[in-house]
């Protein structure tokens, strides 16, 4: 092939950054969320202010890298106990949660991911409520109501079990032989599961694991893997990228890329030998969390895929490459 499988870096980033004239933003923007929908890139980003709760803001670009709008308030709060609303309290001390990732000693709503399906956006999303261990929870809103900014959420619910720290919950975005497909993830591993509907209760149905794709003892990504953005449909497969941990280089997170199969997600069919993005500039390196890439977020535009990741915790930045290259390059790596 004569060039390496990776993603080039926006030259401009970090693309959003802490405002501290926002008191709920003023420390943390990162872990975004994006989705491409009437004729612009929608991104949710988790942010960390004055409070130390994490909570949602909102940004947009038609072309997908200068950000055009950003709103100057959060577009999701945490709104029950589960997402650290009872821990939000001036008189208790930040950083007392043991699962505290990125700041946010309080809890809140954490890394996001966006599917549209139907006329519905979803939502998934880390609840952690600033003790007990994160879980995976889901919200959506009507694609009207978003595109208009009407922020009329659907009550949250939790969809992974308690006593189980579950994180990067995504749902692929059209059904599998009737199904609907949501990947999460249990340490070590990615879990993918296959239910009937989404209308969990957060009482009685969770998130099982039927399914798993593994870290790998010998490779880059030996310690632990997550599931980034959705996966993305093409020709060849799904493309999922994921971000993974060495064993040897436990506090780096690099991005990483893998192809499913169309008719069975749960197949891997090639997954990428080297990371296709290392935390190597300032941005990744100086923040609440030095050499962190993280992805959350990605868009096919105009022929090029563009990830949106979180970088050291503490900003938003994108990476990008030609998606027809990228697949084949990616089909030349062995599974």
């Amino acid at each position: 092939m004569g060039k390496d499988l990776k993603l080039d870096r926006f030259e401009d980033n970090p693309i959003i950054r802490p405002r501290p004239e926002h008191a709920w933003e003023s420390k943390a923007t990162f872990n975004p969320a994006a989705i491409y929908e009437g004729g612009k890139v929608h991104i949710l980003y988790r942010a960390i202010g004055d409070s130390d709760t994490s909570v949602l803001g909102y940004a947009s670009s038609s072309e997908g890298f200068e950000i055009e709008e950003r709103l100057s308030w959060p577009v999701y709060i945490p709104r029950e106990p589960f997402e650290g609303v009872a821990t939000t309290s001036l008189e208790a001390e930040p950083g007392i949660g043991a699962y505290a990732s990125g700041g946010g000693g309080f809890g809140g709503c954490e890394d996001p991911r966006l599917t549209r399906l139907g006329d519905r956006i979803f939502m998934a999303y880390v609840a952690y409520d600033g003790r007990s261990g994160p879980r995976a929870a889901l919200s959506w809103i009507k694609v009207q109501d978003f595109l208009d900014k009407r922020w009329c959420w659907s009550r949250p619910v939790l969809i992974s079990p308690p006593g189980v720290i579950n994180k990067n919950a995504s749902i692929l975005p059209e059904k599998i032989n009737g199904k609907y497909v949501i990947f999460h993830r249990i340490f070590p591993d990615i879990y993918i599961d296959m239910v009937d509907d989404l209308d969990f209760d957060g009482q009685t149905k969770w998130l099982s694991g039927q399914f798993k794709i593994r870290a790998r003892s010998d490779s880059w990504d030996s310690r632990k893997i997550g599931a980034g953005p959705p996966p993305i449909k093409t020709e060849e497969g799904w493309l999922l990228i994921y971000h993974g941990v060495d064993e040897s280089d436990e506090y780096r997170y690099k991005i990483g890329a893998m192809l499913l199969d169309l008719d069975n997600p749960t197949k891997v069919i090639a997954r990428c030998r080297n990371p296709v993005l290392t935390p190597e500039t300032w941005y990744e390196n100086e923040g609440l969390k030095y050499g962190v890439v993280y992805p959350c977020g990605a868009v096919v535009l105009e022929g090029r895929l563009i990830v949106y990741y979180g970088s050291a915790d503490k900003f938003v930045s994108a990476a990008w490459a030609p998606l027809d290259e990228f697949l084949e390059r990616l089909l030349h790596e062995s599974v």
